[in-house]
């Protein structure tokens, strides 16, 4: 094990660090990226009702998302500050209570999806064969949604001590086997029978699985920071209370999301089915601009709550101004590409004309906010840091609930569909001024403080 005086975190020049912390997240994002793209892709090539199917899924797959990274938020928080003090054996202790929780939140998913999968595609559409697409493409990844959530726990201790390569290999074994399998299990290849949307599903499922075996096979058996043994946990109510703090406001967070895509879907259903097929093929598209920001932010966070355990302002606040530039930088270049070449990205998911006229439309609106998007995420995930998830939380429900929800709604009634997407744009603004404001009072009243 390394002495913790040596810890790169606290030692290492921050835009270094920043680049070697960053990079392995950000490559493994982007491969996250190409995937859900890949995925959809093929999914299309089935029809627009499948398509449809699981656009309309993807808010019960962003619970599953909402419930695996607020633990690992919340683990990796938390063992980066006890790091950062110098108590190891707390730090290994959170990264246990994180495999008890993972656990957890699994039965919860696995009740969650065989009660409600169906009548949950039934609020949106009548039409049977999107309906029977969705529940099949439902039930299978929350009855395997463990792959996920287990493998995220062991990345999330790796990546609390510093160590981003291991974790950036899992998500690249996962992601690449799923690209490898789409296609084979969608169509049926190589002799396996064509599934068409179920075969998606089992390809994503299992590729999560292989993952999960390699990074736990990594963790338990590997040479890292913190070394795990299961058979010495003991259970802590403070130990859960702590990771919690910071991991439920962010599984909230998530969770917004998921409320906020179901409300827009209802608000789109009311103008064609089309327009979901749309926000669709959008959420899959725009992770090739957000999933880097991720990846920055997962390799940021350490950084941040480490320096904060040391009480090192400067560290933390170059750490914060470096991670800005580059996601600002980024997420503008991705609203030039969305505002470009809006059809040749529709294209790629066999759009109908209709899908191409409603899509155009909405890429360079909502596109927009881009950049105000990239400084929010960035100011968000110091708060986590720091252990102040929860005005992450406050900020995302305000954007997303309060403003976004409302505003595409009054705007659609007003003037069309169009107008829809505008509530994107204004959503992130008003987000923006809330994320600086919250900032602005933490700095001064936690990081002036240490002076």
């Amino acid at each position: 094990m390394n002495n913790n005086k040596d810890n790169k975190m606290g030692t290492m020049p921050i835009p270094k660090l920043m680049f070697t912390m960053s990079l392995p997240a950000i490559i493994s994002m982007m491969v996250q990226a190409l995937y859900n793209v890949v995925d959809s892709i093929f999914v299309s090539k089935i029809g627009e009702e499948a398509l449809t199917a699981v656009s309309l899924a993807f808010p019960i797959q962003l619970i599953i998302i909402a419930t695996f990274l607020g633990i690992g938020t919340g683990v990796n928080s938390l063992i980066s500050r006890k790091i950062g003090q110098k108590d190891i054996d707390s730090a290994t202790n959170a990264a246990e209570h994180g495999f008890l929780l993972s656990g957890v939140l699994y039965i919860v998913i696995v009740i969650t999806g065989a009660l409600f999968a169906g009548g949950f595609i039934s609020l949106f559409t009548e039409d049977t064969t999107i309906i029977n697409y969705g529940i099949g493409y439902i039930k299978i990844i929350m009855l395997f949604s463990f792959g996920r959530l287990f493998a995220q726990a062991a990345m999330s201790t790796l990546q609390g001590s510093g160590e981003m390569v291991k974790p950036m290999k899992a998500q690249l074994i996962g992601a690449i086997t799923n690209i490898i399998l789409d296609p084979i299990l969608i169509f049926g290849y190589l002799g396996f029978p064509a599934m068409g949307v179920e075969g998606a599903a089992i390809a994503t499922v299992t590729a999560q699985i292989i993952s999960m075996i390699y990074i736990n096979i990594v963790l338990f058996r590997g040479n890292n920071y913190i070394r795990l043994d299961l058979k010495k946990f003991k259970y802590s109510g403070s130990i859960i209370k702590q990771i919690m703090i910071v991991g439920l406001p962010v599984a909230a967070m998530q969770g917004l999301s998921s409320i906020m895509l179901t409300g827009l879907n209802f608000i789109l259903a009311s103008f064609t089915e089309t327009a979901v097929a749309v926000m669709g093929v959008y959420y899959k598209l725009q992770s090739f601009v957000f999933m880097p920001i991720f990846g920055l932010s997962q390799g940021t966070m350490p950084i941040i709550g480490y320096n904060f355990g040391a009480k090192n302002r400067d560290r933390l606040m170059s750490a914060v101004k470096i991670a800005m530039i580059a996601a600002v930088s980024f997420m503008t270049l991705g609203m030039v590409v969305f505002q470009l070449f809006p059809v040749s990205l529709l294209s790629l998911f066999n759009s109908t004309p209709d899908m191409t006229e409603i899509g155009v439309v909405a890429f360079r609106i909502i596109s927009l906010g881009f950049p105000l998007a990239a400084a929010s995420i960035v100011l968000s995930v110091s708060f986590q840091g720091m252990g102040d998830a929860y005005i992450s939380l406050i900020v995302s429900f305000i954007r997303q609930i309060i403003v976004l929800l409302p505003v595409s709604y009054i705007l659609g009634k007003i003037a069309g569909l169009n107008a829809v997407w505008f509530g994107f744009f204004i959503s992130e603004t008003i987000a923006l001024v809330m994320v600086i404001y919250f900032f602005r009072k933490a700095y001064k009243t936690k990081l002036l403080a240490w002076e």
